[in-house]
């Protein structure tokens, strides 16, 4: 089994903080003491998950966990849900159905163990507890917190402030969150900067319990290929771990060069001495090292190799420039992921208008990934990182 050091080393990679960190060690030590494993928790949206490599930065973090030995904790927050988590919002969530929520987390399930090692990982439904507290059982737990105290996290003071709704149903949210802790006895609990209030929540009321408090274990929010927002979605930035291999390569290869010792950090084991070996050379062949890792991940290194040889084939050989301007697409002009040709050409600046991009349309001189479009009326699928070619000129889309 490694050694304290060493589980330290890589559980600390690509983390924000740890807090506190030196009663990390000592669960670490006590652990290999003991020979018990850790319990390790994370809390999940019953939202429709949809993993990217965003989200499987905090699950490779539970993975790494898992490899040295501890037991993972998920929580689906299918009680919970019925608040809806409010972090970061400025409005009230709309409520879920028990029966969003109970097909939400049957598709986690399904999807998980892309990452995750079954025998050594327990789903939970938080409703298992919360929804047996009786309202004299909640008194008492309330009575262990302050107004001043829930009023400290950042945007409940913020909508006051505002003069926006705040609800009282959204502040029992980290009440309700610290009670999962507080039942599972968790030694860690995994989120993001934004759960930091939550997180040490649960810190305190495990100590009112006369439970040993968990550790906060913080991670920080992969950028999407853009380089710049959060990778998500609905800003079609993201790269997602169940497309083809040749998808994931294609996308990995358009992300900014600026971009690339963060994913290298966040959704690769390459050792950081390597990594700044490879930055310290060419951006493309750092940048195909880093498409080839992803790839094996999620598919094989055959895939790998695959996938490289086509996108060689695709755009190398046919010259196409590393660096070419962006034609920046906001997602909601795009209509079931397509957008006029005209439209495109205008965005990315090569036309400079819609007759001028009509003209180059029927000129036979667009193609939008070798493909050709010679009809000015078309309506063509646009997704991240796609290669737009007028002539000699060339343009990549970004959306967001």
């Amino acid at each position: 089994m490694a050694t304290v050091d060493e589980q330290l080393k890589t559980l600390a990679r690509g983390v924000e903080s740890i807090i506190p960190l030196d009663e990390f060690r000592a669960k670490l030590e006590k652990s290999e003491k003991t020979g018990k494993p850790l319990h390790i928790k994370l809390g999940l949206d019953p939202t429709a998950p949809d993993i990217h490599l965003g989200f499987a930065v905090v699950l490779r973090k539970l993975r790494q966990f898992q490899d040295f030995g501890h037991r993972i904790d998920l929580v689906i927050g299918d009680f919970t849900g019925m608040i809806g988590d409010p972090t970061g919002k400025s409005i009230t969530r709309p409520r879920l159905t028990d029966e969003q929520i109970v097909a939400n987390a049957h598709t986690y399930e399904q999807q998980l163990t892309k990452i995750l090692l079954p025998e050594r990982t327990e789903m939970h439904r938080n409703s298992t507890w919360l929804s047996k507290i009786s309202f004299a059982d909640l008194i008492g737990i309330l009575s262990k917190f302050t107004v001043a105290r829930i009023l400290e996290r950042e945007d409940f003071s913020n909508r006051l402030a505002a003069g926006q709704p705040l609800h009282v149903h959204e502040i029992m949210y980290p009440v309700a969150q610290a009670l999962d802790s507080v039942n599972l006895v968790s030694d860690v609990e995994l989120g993001g900067l934004d759960q930091t209030f939550n997180i040490m929540a649960g810190r305190d009321l495990m100590r009112e319990n006369g439970q040993e408090p968990q550790v906060g274990l913080f991670m920080p929010i992969l950028v999407g290929l853009d380089g710049v927002k959060k990778m998500s979605k609905s800003l079609g930035n993201y790269v997602g771990i169940f497309e083809s291999p040749s998808e994931q390569f294609g996308k990995t290869m358009s992300i900014p060069d600026e971009a690339m010792k963060q994913w290298f950090e966040l959704t690769t084991d390459i050792p950081m001495d390597e990594v700044e070996t490879l930055l310290a050379g060419h951006p493309m062949t750092a940048k195909k090292r880093l498409a080839h890792e992803i790839v094996t991940m999620y598919h094989s290194a055959a895939d790998a190799d695959a996938a490289q040889q086509a996108w060689e084939h695709q755009f190398s050989q046919r010259e196409i420039p590393v660096d070419m301007p962006v034609a920046a697409i906001a997602a909601a002009d795009l209509k079931d992921g397509r957008l006029w040709i005209v439209d495109l050409l205008k965005a990315a600046g090569i036309a400079k208008g819609t007759n001028e991009a009509r003209r180059f349309v029927s000129n036979g001189g667009v193609s939008v990934n070798g493909e050709k479009v010679t009809d000015a009326a078309a309506e063509v699928p646009v997704t991240e990182g796609d290669i737009l070619k007028v002539g000699r000129r060339y343009a990549r889309v970004q959306i967001g």
